[in-house]
C-alpha cells in the first residue's frame, strides 16, 4: 500500500488564469524541456528526449509531432527513462498530459500493460520512497485524452524520473504528448481533494432514486420495541424481550452479499437466534459500488427480503451502518432513506454508525471539524485501515435527528468509542436525546479479549441503559496486535457469563467462515470450537457462569 506522499488526486479540474487589475499572473514554468517533443533533433528523434530505438518513435501526424511506443515482442518491455529535475522547495507537483492507447492487452498479470511509471529520486539517482501511482491503460482508447495528477515531493527528492512503457503487455501502442509538470503548493492537493469530494458527492446525491415507505408485511409476529430503564419491552405486552443472536457480514464488502438468506435461516432455526445485525455499506445502498449499474435496486431489495422473512418468524433485525469514525452527512442521507424505507416496521431497529473512533465524546455527540489524526489501530481488522483525514462531523445526535425527522419512531443502537467498545461517555453526559414520540435508544458495545476493563467501558453503562454487544468474539490464533492469543475456551464462557448476568442484547461477530473470530468453520455452518459452539449453546438456552470482570 502506498503512504500518503504518493496518494495522487486524479480529476477533471478547470484550467483557469486568474488577474488582479490588468496584471495577468505568468503560468508556472514546464520542469519538463521539449515536453510538447516539437523540438527534434539530428538524428530525427526529439530534443531532450531519447534516441528512437526499437518500440520508441517520434512519428508526426497532421503536422504534430508526439512520443510513441510500441510493443514489438509479446511479453516485452519497451520503456523511455525521463528524469525531471524538481526545484529546490517544491512541496507539490501537478502533472498534465495528453495520451491515446491502441489494443494494449494485458501480459499474465494484471500491471503487465501501458503504464506512466514514476519514481523519486535523489542527487545520486537513488530512489526517494514515496513513489506517485502510475496512470495505467489497456484496451484501445477512441482519441487523445487529457489527463491531470497531482502529489507531494517528499524530503530529499531532487528529480523525478518518468518511465513511460508497454510493462510485459503481450501488444499495443502507447501514444503520450503536451506532459508538462509544474510546482505547486501542498495545500493545492488538499483543495483539490476537497472540490472533487464535492463534486462526486453532488453526483451521487442527484443520482439518488429515494425510498419511499414499504408497508408492514403480512403475518409478521415481531412486536415493536421501547427503552424501558435499562431494558427492552414490547409495546403492547410491556414484557421484556431480551435480544440474542449473531451478526451477518459480507453485504458491507460485497453488493451482492455471501449466503445471506441461508445463513438468515441456519442462525434463526438451526441457532436460535432471535436478533440478526446485518452489516451494510452506504455506498452499496446508493448503487455507487463497482459493478453496480442498477442504482442499489438489487442490494435494497435483498435487505426487503432480511427484514421480511424475519418480521415473519418473530425475529428482530439491526440495520447497521457498517462505517467508522464520526457521524457525517453522508451517513445522515442513508438513514434518510432507509429511515423513509422501513419506518414503522416493528422489527427494524437502526444502528446508526459501526464504529466510532479517535474523535472526542464531544465531537461523537454534537459533530463539529474533525482534524486528521494518525493513531495506532488497536484492536482491529484490515477493513479497519482507513485514512483518518479532516472531515465535518454531524454528531450521533446529528443521525437521531435525521432518522426521526423522517417520522420512523423506531428503536435506536449507538456505539460508542475506541471502535465502539468504550461506553462511558454515556454516563458524564453524553447520552443522546430522542424525540418524544421515538420508541427510545440502546447504547453499542463492541467485546473482544484485547478489550480490556469491562466495567468502566461497559457494565456500569449497563446498569442504567439497554445495551446491545453488537459484535463479541474470540479466536484461537492471536491478532497482530496481540502479543498472544487469549485462551477463547476460558474467555468465550466468562464473556457469555457476563452477558447473561447481565441480560445484555447482543449478537456475536460473526456468522461467517472467513470474519474473524469466525462462528462457523464452513459454509455447512459447522460452529467453530472456539466459539461457535459456545454461542451456539448459549442461544439455545444454556446459562454459563460470570466469574469476574474482565
Amino acid at each position: 500500500m502506498l503512504s500518503k506522499l504518493s496518494r495522487f488526486v486524479f480529476s477533471s479540474l478547470l484550467i483557469a488564469v486568474f488577474t488582479l487589475g490588468a496584471t495577468v499572473t505568468a503560468a508556472p514554468k514546464n520542469l519538463v524541456a521539449n515536453g510538447d517533443v516539437k523540438k527534434s533533433n539530428e538524428s530525427g528523434g526529439a530534443e531532450n528526449w531519447p534516441t528512437p530505438k526499437d518500440g520508441i518513435s517520434y512519428p508526426v501526424e497532421d503536422g504534430n509531432r508526439f512520443l510513441r511506443i510500441t510493443s514489438t515482442k509479446p511479453g516485452g518491455h519497451f520503456m523511455i527513462y525521463h528524469p525531471v529535475p524538481i526545484p529546490a522547495g517544491t512541496e507539490a507537483l501537478k502533472m498534465t498530459f495528453k495520451v491515446r492507447w491502441n489494443d494494449v492487452e494485458r501480459g499474465g498479470q494484471s500491471w503487465f500493460d501501458a503504464r506512466i511509471m514514476m519514481e523519486f529520486k535523489d542527487d545520486n539517482h537513488a530512489t526517494v520512497k514515496g513513489a506517485p501511482g502510475a496512470p495505467n491503460f489497456h484496451g484501445t482508447s477512441e482519441s487523445w485524452q487529457t489527463r491531470e495528477l497531482m502529489c507531494l515531493v517528499p524530503d530529499g527528492a531532487k528529480f523525478l524520473a518518468l518511465m513511460p512503457s508497454l510493462f510485459q503487455a503481450k501488444k499495443g501502442q502507447l501514444d503520450i504528448d503536451d506532459i508538462v509538470i509544474t510546482p505547486i503548493k501542498a495545500d493545492d492537493i488538499k483543495a483539490a481533494k476537497e472540490a472533487e469530494a464535492r463534486k462526486k458527492a453532488a453526483a451521487e446525491f442527484a443520482a439518488i432514486v429515494w425510498s419511499v415507505t414499504l408497508p408492514v408485511p403480512e403475518g409478521i409476529k415481531t412486536e415493536p420495541l421501547k427503552v424501558k430503564g435499562n431494558r427492552l419491552v414490547s409495546m403492547k405486552t410491556g414484557e421484556e424481550v431480551w435480544l440474542q443472536g449473531v451478526a451477518i457480514a459480507s453485504m458491507e464488502w460485497t453488493a451482492g452479499g455471501e449466503n445471506i438468506l441461508k445463513s438468515v435461516e441456519e442462525s434463526t432455526e438451526v441457532w436460535g437466534a432471535n436478533v440478526i445485525r446485518l452489516a451494510l455499506k452506504s455506498t452499496f445502498w446508493f448503487g455507487n459500488g463497482p459493478w453496480q449499474k442498477d442504482k442499489g435496486k438489487n442490494y435494497r431489495e435483498l435487505v426487503d427480503k432480511v427484514v421480511t422473512i424475519c418480521q415473519r418468524k418473530g425475529v428482530y433485525v439491526v440495520l447497521d451502518l457498517h462505517e467508522y469514525r464520526a457521524a457525517s452527512g453522508r451517513h445522515a442521507t442513508f438513514w434518510k432513506d432507509v429511515a423513509t424505507r422501513y419506518k414503522d416496521h416493528p422489527g427494524v431497529i437502526f444502528g446508526l454508525l459501526n464504529e466510532p473512533h479517535g474523535i472526542t465524546w464531544k465531537e461523537w455527540r454534537d459533530g463539529g471539524d474533525i482534524a486528521a489524526k494518525t493513531e495506532e489501530k488497536e484492536g482491529v481488522f484490515s477493513e479497519n485501515q482507513e485514512n483518518l483525514d479532516a472531515m465535518k462531523s454531524i454528531g450521533m445526535q446529528g443521525l437521531v435527528n435525521a432518522v426521526r425527522a423522517t417520522g420512523a419512531r423506531n428503536l435506536l443502537s449507538a456505539s460508542g468509542l475506541d471502535w465502539g467498545y468504550d461506553l462511558s461517555g454515556i454516563l458524564d453526559g453524553y447520552a443522546l436525546k430522542d424525540s418524544s414520540n421515538g420508541q427510545g435508544i440502546m447504547y453499542e458495545t463492541h467485546v473482544y479479549p484485547w478489550k480490556s476493563s469491562w466495567k468502566k467501558n461497559f457494565i456500569n453503562a449497563a446498569e442504567k441503559y439497554p445495551l446491545l454487544m453488537g459484535e463479541v468474539g474470540c479466536q484461537i490464533k492471536a491478532m497482530p496486535w496481540e502479543s498472544k492469543a487469549t485462551d477463547p475456551y476460558v474467555w468465550a464462557p466468562n464473556m457469555i457469563g457476563c452477558i447473561q448476568e447481565y441480560r445484555i442484547n447482543w449478537t456475536a461477530w460473526c456468522f461467517h467462515p472467513s470474519a474473524s473470530p469466525c462462528l462457523l468453520e464452513n459454509w455447512e455452518y459447522k460452529p467453530t470450537p472456539y466459539w461457535g459452539e459456545f454461542v451456539m449453546r448459549a442461544l439455545k438456552g444454556e446459562k454459563f457462569e460470570y466469574k469476574a470482570p474482565h
